[in-house]
């Protein structure tokens, strides 16, 4: 079993090797993979010293599987490459994601999806991950006609540069800036590129994959809000049903659903934050409360690690789920 991680010097390769790390993911052969500008430096990694390779070299060696975490351009350049050498690549970045010919996963909901035939698997776009593996249980059993979900944003999503520009500030320091304005104590509602909708890219995600991966049907609205924050993206959902429910069985239906945490006692103030959802793989739902404003409606917070469960983890149990149901050649 080779595996190759493309990408292995940024931030969301470095989570991945974490997330290989913790959970064990098997391989005989592990290949870390960087632009020209990283080739030959080293990374300390389960005892052992792997050296960094070219995309190149490592199309030759013709991993079983290749995880991808360097970016669109890149993933359109060399992901057909590594496919057509045989590898089954998993892409974290937006590249492939509304590619009709290719599957989006996040494998407690579509996983059984998945064929030996898949060459290339797109990964969803985090604050859609943690916002559909709470819809999926609801809508499975309810049927969801409309969503309105705003995202407050950790920096981390935007990368090492947002992360200089916000201790710079914390710290008086001028630098190179990542945002249009000043993050530190300021919230951005401006996450990726405006559409000539007034949407932004990511909003437009939150819609688009929603209907790839759940349903055509439903109908969402976004707004996505960059906030001085490193460890997880928060969202407001509310969600107006098909069918009358009662919070109780929301609440069980949620508890039961693989992947995620019920933190729901707000009298006792235990609901989800950011500042303990950093490093856990886990989707933190709480504040769940009826919408009495509208008929079969309800609202929720979700939050999760952007990085983790919104990038890296969910492409590693890709790469899980190819072993175990031995899809890969």
């Amino acid at each position: 079993m080779k595996i190759a991680l493309v990408g292995a010097t940024g931030m969301v390769g470095g989570v991945v090797l974490e997330v290989i790390k913790e959970r064990k993911l098997y391989f005989d052969e592990l290949y870390l993979v960087a632009s020209e500008n990283s080739v030959g430096k080293k990374i300390n990694f389960l005892n052992k010293t792997y050296t960094i390779i070219s995309l190149k070299q490592a199309v030759e060696i013709a991993p079983n599987i290749a995880i991808f975490s360097a970016g669109s351009s890149t993933s359109l350049e060399w992901a057909p490459l590594f496919a057509k050498a045989g590898t089954t690549v998993i892409d974290n970045s937006s590249a492939w994601r509304m590619d009709e010919t290719k599957k989006l996963i996040i494998p407690e909901i579509n996983g059984s999806l998945l064929d030996s035939n898949d060459r290339i698997i797109a990964n969803p776009n985090c604050s859609t991950i943690q916002m559909l593996m709470v819809l999926s249980p609801i809508h499975k059993k309810y049927g969801i006609k409309r969503v309105v979900v705003s995202t407050y944003q950790s920096i981390t999503g935007t990368g090492m540069k947002a992360l200089k520009q916000l201790e710079n500030e914390y710290e008086g320091v001028k630098g190179e800036m990542a945002y249009n304005f000043p993050i530190h104590q300021n919230a951005i509602p401006h996450c990726d590129d405006f559409l000539e909708n007034g949407y932004t890219k990511e909003e437009m995600k939150l819609s688009n994959e929603t209907h790839k991966i759940l349903d055509s049907t439903i109908k969402v609205s976004a707004t996505a809000v960059r906030v001085p924050v490193i460890g997880g993206h928060s969202e407001s959902i509310n969600i107006t049903l098909n069918n009358s429910f009662e919070i109780i069985d929301i609440v069980k239906l949620l508890s039961n659903f693989p992947g995620l945490c019920i933190k729901n006692d707000s009298f006792n103030l235990e609901y989800p934050m950011p500042l303990f959802s950093k490093g856990k793989d886990e989707v933190f739902v709480g504040r769940i409360r009826k919408d009495y404003s509208e008929k079969n409606s309800l609202n929720l917070w979700v939050v999760a690690d952007n990085l983790r469960k919104g990038a890296a983890t969910n492409a590693v149990q890709i790469a899980e789920y190819l072993i175990e149901n031995k899809l890969i050649s």
